[in-house]
């Protein structure tokens, strides 16, 4: 147990010094001036800069608000609309085409109407964080629906199981992996887009911070923003992973 504990905690220290030190070597070779690539430690300072004063806390509860708002609102109706259809053979063939044609389109390409519709702050990001996670969510969901085992939903209408019992006891736990695989997917893709949205039609948060640093030229503070985003992006999928083994422990799995 400790040796796994120590293995864990060693190869990415060792990782992480091995991408620093190919970072330095990226600059003596290129001959990178700060103002192009500033150095580990420029970013290093810049980081501890946001962190004592504060400024990253700041925007990282904004853009921490507009994830989680987007992203909530694309599971309660992601979720049950995978359900319809992966339940509805007659609602799949009826919108699966249409979903297939949409979901291929950025987010992004969006953004123009997005803006004039949401005007700016907050609302865009939102909007564009619930295209994002909306599709993945949704068509994990159908695929989970549709792979539950006949066995299971034939012995559910010998016993006479339906309506949301059939959901509680059959459904949801035969779909949950499917489901947790699309929440997962969209994690990933609806921070990215986050950034995204706020640099477009936002004054504050993560994606802003990002385009008033490189307005200012200040790179370090561009590749700080960058590092904060991966951080807690990180965290995020973690979180979710946690969440997902104490439902699966209520299941018994």
């Amino acid at each position: 147990m400790t040796h796994t504990l120590t293995k864990k905690i060693t190869l990415p220290i060792i990782s992480f010094i091995i991408f620093l030190l190919l970072w330095k070597c990226v600059i003596w070779i290129g001959h990178y001036q700060p103002i192009l690539l500033p150095g580990p430690l420029l970013v290093a300072k810049s980081i501890w800069h946001f962190i004592i004063s504060g400024e990253i806390f700041t925007h990282l509860g904004i853009s921490l608000f507009r994830f989680f708002i987007g992203f909530i609102i694309a599971i309660i109706i992601g979720v049950p609309v995978g359900f319809l259809l992966g339940r509805s053979n007659t609602l799949f063939d009826a919108i699966e085409p249409l979903l297939q044609l949409i979901r291929p389109i950025s987010p992004i390409a969006w953004s123009p109407f997005v803006v004039l519709w949401f005007g700016i702050g907050s609302l865009p990001a939102m909007a564009i964080i619930f295209i994002a996670a909306f599709f993945p969510i949704v068509f994990n969901t159908i695929k989970g629906i549709r792979n539950v085992e006949p066995q299971y939903l034939k012995i559910a209408a010998n016993l006479n199981v339906t309506g949301w019992q059939l959901y509680k006891h059959i459904l949801f736990p035969g779909a949950f992996k499917h489901i947790m695989g699309g929440i997962h997917m969209a994690v990933g893709t609806s921070w990215i887009f986050l950034v995204s949205g706020e640099m477009i039609g936002a004054q504050s948060g993560l994606g802003f911070l990002i385009v008033d640093a490189r307005n200012m030229l200040n790179l370090e503070d561009v590749l700080s923003a960058i590092f904060f985003i991966g951080l807690f992006g990180f965290m995020i999928d973690r979180f979710i992973s946690y969440l997902e083994k104490l439902i699966l422990k209520r299941f018994g799995e």
